[in-house]
């Protein structure tokens, strides 16, 4: 017996005998049991206290048992109920089942046969307990969430609703459980998303994100959300409703608008003369501004590549910044990784013979879908493999393998290169962090790439991990929940 609950059972019968035979098996049990003699009686005992389970007897005088399960369904609906009758036909125990009682026992029993009807009902209790405290535990869960959080079954009615959600969007009316999503949102654009993802082929799956500005009706001042909604089915592929969530994202877009400035003076007061630079050492390099010594034309190459660099600098800046504050509403899909990592291992292997580097992609198992931005995992990947074959050697190898756990998608990008020293593992996901040895002294980068890669991954709830050894070799692995 489970020590934290102890059901409380009650007999309804108008025979002594089979009152005191239950009495005496289940109290043996451990299970408190009382009795009630008629229906009447029952139905006292029943608005005194509360009983987990009840053994009713259909064929009583006077307060019949189909009488009393009618009334203890209105007083205690949750209540389970056992019909015993040594009349009982199959046609009443059907009826009896219909009017919600759980099971039934034919008398004469054996004390076997209600041990274990009983045993049933308290594992049903159990679940249904379970069940109920998972539920408050969710509920309590997303009711403290900052972010908004919304679900509607299939007509559009609304199952759960958040404060947070409720605040955003400036509902200030009463319980909205039970109304349509129309009645409750205001906002158009918020109202599509919920159409078009209950829309959806049961073959498609997708993310639908947009951008809403909604009014602070109090303030007077504006809440910009990032909205994320998306169905949810049935193992069939059946849509079953849709789950939408709001994030506020205010003071990130107006970070935003900072950045853009910056980005802005990127663009057009360092890109724009870096490019006419290397347009002018181009032209000295191909001596169409007469003729280049051997030691001249070795000064432009260098400077060349120096200002080369400044220009990828730049451009990752912008890749960064972007990310940085657009990936909160960047639209996502259903991403077959086979597929992508294929492309990439194909796209990169003439780099990788160049180099004199082996670069493979293991035989890939059956692997589960992912829902991501295909450009910026495409990016992710392409900076790893980049990364492995500029810190590997001539003569070694660089392989790509993937997986799935049940929970995440991992791609692994292993490699036969210089390795990172243990102390500076963690510092090579910082803004312009170049790991610097004699190793890597003619290797170029701008020292964003894997601090790209990681905020990509953050804004996908993944991550990276990294195992490396100095002379060995490097092990990046990132992780994409399913």
């Amino acid at each position: 017996m489970d020590n934290e609950f102890n059901p409380r059972i009650l007999v309804i019968d108008d025979e002594k005998r089979i009152r005191d035979g239950c009495h005496r098996v289940l109290s043996k049990e451990g299970y408190t049991v009382g009795m009630a003699e008629t229906g009447a009686r029952g139905i006292e005992m029943i608005e005194k206290d509360h009983f987990d389970i009840i053994l009713l007897d259909l064929m009583m005088p006077g307060l019949s048992g189909f009488d009393v399960l009618s009334q203890v369904k209105a007083i205690h609906p949750e209540t389970v109920i056992i019909v015993i009758s040594g009349y009982a036909t199959v046609e009443h125990s059907i009826e009896a089942m219909k009017k919600g009682a759980f099971d039934f026992i034919p008398k004469p029993f054996a004390p076997d046969q209600l041990r274990l009807v009983v045993y049933k009902s308290v594992e049903y209790i159990r679940t249904l307990q379970d069940i109920a405290h998972e539920k408050s535990r969710v509920n309590v869960l997303i009711n403290q969430l900052d972010s908004g959080v919304m679900a509607t079954d299939v007509d559009k009615k609304i199952a759960l609703a958040n404060p947070a959600f409720l605040k955003m969007i400036g509902f200030r009316g009463e319980t909205v459980i039970g109304r349509t999503a129309a009645e409750v949102v205001e906002e158009g654009v918020l109202l599509g998303m919920i159409d078009e993802a209950l829309s959806m082929p049961g073959d498609t799956y997708a993310e639908i994100t947009q951008e809403i500005t909604f009014e602070e009706p109090l303030e007077g001042s504006e809440i910009i959300a990032g909205a994320r909604c998306a169905p949810f089915r049935d193992r069939l592929g059946r849509n079953l409703g849709t789950l939408t969530v709001l994030h506020d994202i205010t003071a990130l877009k107006k970070l935003d608008e900072i950045k853009s400035d910056f980005v802005s003076m990127v663009a057009h007061e360092i890109r724009s003369p870096m490019n006419s630079v290397m347009a002018q050492l181009k032209i000295l390099r191909d001596g169409l501004a007469g003729d280049v010594t051997e030691k001249q034309a070795e000064i432009l190459e260098r400077a060349t590549r120096k200002i080369s660099a400044l220009s990828d600098l730049s451009t990752e800046l912008l890749d960064l910044a972007k990310i940085e504050s657009g990936l909160i509403s960047q639209e996502r899909e259903s991403l077959r990784m086979d597929e992508i990592l294929e492309d990439q291992v194909a796209f990169h292997g003439p780099k990788a013979s160049a180099k004199g580097v082996e670069l493979t992609l293991e035989p890939l198992p059956d692997l589960p879908a992912v829902l991501g931005n295909r450009a910026n995992i495409e990016e992710v990947l392409s900076n790893l493999i980049t990364n492995a074959i500029n810190y590997t050697p001539d003569g070694g190898t660089v392989s790509v393998t993937a997986g799935s756990d049940g929970r995440y998608l991992h791609v692994r990008v292993k490699d036969t290169g210089f390795g990172i020293a243990e102390e500076e593992i963690e510092k090579i996901f910082s803004k312009f962090y170049r790991v610097k040895n004699e190793n890597t002294l003619y290797i170029t980068g701008t020292g964003l790439g894997l601090p790209i890669v990681k905020s990509i991954l953050d804004a996908h709830q993944g991550f990276i991990d990294v195992e490396s050894t100095l002379n060995e070799g490097s092990v990046f692995s990132i992780y994409l929940p399913l």
